[in-house]
Parts: structure tokens; sequence; C-alpha cells
């Protein structure tokens, strides 16, 4: 029955996946009109905070699934295969609608939005394209043990849910313009998906060892997560996933040791 437990773990990361998508197709933009006949557009509801909840809960699942699978020293290609059909789902599906729903309600903004064609949207269905090829080629690439190939799909999970919460808890006119201009939008979405299948070694923080060279930059990383999150609350988060990418690009040798 032990040999089963990572397995249940790993399907609550999909189970909290689908959550996620479900919560992120009710939070749409809409469309009405107002006593004189006006097109009013209503913004994506904060329910869609509940969306990010969820992949926040399906990330700590893809923690604790690989920390039960070695403290019950249990290991399968059932079980490696199952965690990336669900994190295709948790991170990269599910994120895929929150930039879908952004995407729409910043296009809603521009002129002409009634008639702005919904394949202008689909782009952000890239990002769990991109996902998945990466993690197909994660499970047969026998170098990637110590370190990862390309951005883990999960951490793009994680900064993409980290949006709906910077939205909704800043009052920077800066960040609410930036959110909504589709150009935004589309770049984040090409860039994280070249952050992903691209082959540069990143770090592989599960598997640290004894790479000494890397405790003083993760330890600035670490003190600069904190620092943002007591002065600008959930703006930390891409804070943290650019410190990641900037450890892992400055240390790649060691990285790779």
């Amino acid at each position: 029955m032990t040999k089963q437990i990572p397995n249940l773990i790993t399907l609550l990361n999909l189970f909290f996946g689908c959550l996620a998508i479900l919560s992120a197709v009710e939070a749409s933009t809409l469309f009405t009109m107002d006593e004189n006949g006006g097109t009013v557009i209503i913004p994506i509801p904060t329910s869609i905070f509940y969306a990010s909840l969820y992949i926040g809960l399906a990330g700590l699942m893809d923690f604790l699934d690989g920390y039960a699978a070695r403290f019950f020293k249990v290991s399968s290609e059932m079980g490696k295969q199952l965690d990336s059909l669900a994190d295709v789902v948790s991170f990269g599906v599910a994120p895929a609608f929150i930039v879908f729903q952004f995407l729409k309600y910043s296009n809603s903004s521009e002129i002409g939005a009634l008639s702005i064609s919904n394949i202008w949207l689909y782009a952000a269905f890239l990002i769990p394209m991109a996902g998945a090829y990466r993690l197909a080629r994660f499970n047969i690439d026998a170098e990637q043990t110590t370190y990862f190939k390309g951005v883990p799909i999960p951490m793009i999970g994680i900064l993409t849910a980290a949006f709906p919460l910077i939205y909704w808890n800043s009052n920077s006119p800066i960040i609410h313009s930036l959110f909504k201009t589709p150009l935004f939008w589309y770049a984040y979405i090409l860039l994280v998906s070249i952050l992903m299948i691209m082959k540069v070694p990143m770090l592989a923080l599960k598997r640290l060892g004894n790479k000494k060279q890397l405790i003083l930059p993760l330890l600035i990383v670490v003190l600069e997560v904190v620092a943002t999150a007591y002065f600008y609350n959930w703006l930390a988060i891409p804070f943290g996933f650019i410190g990641y990418c900037l450890v892992s690009l400055l240390y790649k040798k060691t990285i790779t040791q």
C-alpha cells in the first residue's frame, strides 16, 4: 500500500490542476450594455484567485510526491510518467487559461474589441505545448539527474499563478497598465515557452549536493524574495524566479558538475 502513496499524492496534484482550470474558465471577461446602449467591459472577477490557490496546492503536491517516494524508498516508471501527465495539466494547461483570461481582458480594451477573433487568444496554449515537449524530453534524457535542461514547468506554473494575486493586490498604475497591454502577455507566452524548451542547464534545487559555490548566490536570492514580499507582496514570486534564472545562467559550469 505504501508504494501507492506517492502516486496518490501525484493524483491530488492533477485534481487541483483540474480545479484550477475550472476556476480560470469561470472567471471570464464579459461585455454588456449600459443604459445608453454603450459597451461596458466587465473585468475578470476576483474568483480567478482560486485558480492561483489550486495551482499553489498542486505545486505542494508535486513537492510532496517526490518526498514521499524518497521516504518510502519507492520509485517506478509509472510514477514518473504519472507525475509528468499531472504537471502538464496543473502547470501547463491551468496557467494557460489564466493567461487566456488576462489576454482576453487586455484585448477587450482595444478599439474594436467586440470584433477581435478568439484566435488571437489561442497563443496562450503555447505554454502547455512547450511544457509537454519539455517533460517528454526530460523523461527520456538520462543526463537530467542533478540539473535540469530548461526551466521546470512547475516553476512556470507558479510564476503564472502569481499574476492574478499581483494584479488585484496592487495599487500600482504601472502594473495595472502593464497587465492590460496585450503585447505584455504575448511576450510572456513566448518567453516562458522558450525558457522551458531551451537546453541551457538550470539549477535543480533538490540536488544541490556539495556545490558550496551556490550557497551565497542562493542566499542572496532568498533575501531578495523576503524583502520583496515584505514591501511588494506577491511580486516576490517573479523576483524570485528572475533570481533563480540568473543564478542558473551565471553558474552553469558549477551546476553541471
